[in-house]
């Protein structure tokens, strides 16, 4: 990224993806609360901010072909599991954070899951196919990520069997 115009839309990007994860959060939180309009109106919004992501994206040349897409994939999950998290949880240990330490090895653990799905991918797509792919799981509360029939209890967070939504 050389240009002022490319970095503002690194910037966009980043400020419109995180908001469409913040609304999508807020419009669980309404429809807990019992406002089921003000839910939807946050889903609305959401969308209209994972479109304006979308297009940052595009215009900063960061959709690729489909191999070094899930190739970007994979580096990301490997960095995330090998870097970030261990250095996050540690730090939560040191500051007593349970809440962080907790949402942090949550996340860790499907990472590695991500990252063993995008191995495969870029397997396959080397070999000139597409990925042969089950159904996928995930767990609701966590985010673990399984392929075929759910287990019994969540491996990471000990959830029970209908805590995992299939992906369609």
């Amino acid at each position: 990224m050389s240009d002022q115009s490319t970095k503002n839309l690194a910037e966009a990007f980043a400020g419109e993806s995180q908001a469409n994860r913040r609304y999508l959060a807020f419009a669980e939180k309404a429809e807990e609360d019992g406002f089921p309009n003000i839910a939807r109106l946050f889903r609305a919004v959401a969308e209209s901010e994972t479109i304006h992501a979308i297009n940052h994206l595009k215009a900063m040349g960061g959709i690729k072909t489909t191999l070094e897409n899930v190739e970007e994939a994979l580096q990301g999950e490997k960095d995330e599991v090998s870097g970030m998290y261990p250095m996050f949880m540690d730090q939560a240990k040191r500051d007593s954070n349970n809440d962080a330490l907790t949402s942090f090895y949550w996340a860790n653990e499907a990472e590695i899951e991500h990252g063993d799905f995008f191995e495969k991918a870029v397997n396959a797509l080397k070999d000139g196919g597409d990925l042969e792919l089950g159904d996928v799981y995930i767990c609701s509360v966590c985010g673990y990520t399984v392929e075929g029939e759910p287990p019994e209890k969540c491996p990471t967070c000990n959830q029970p069997k209908d805590k995992f939504e299939i992906v369609k």
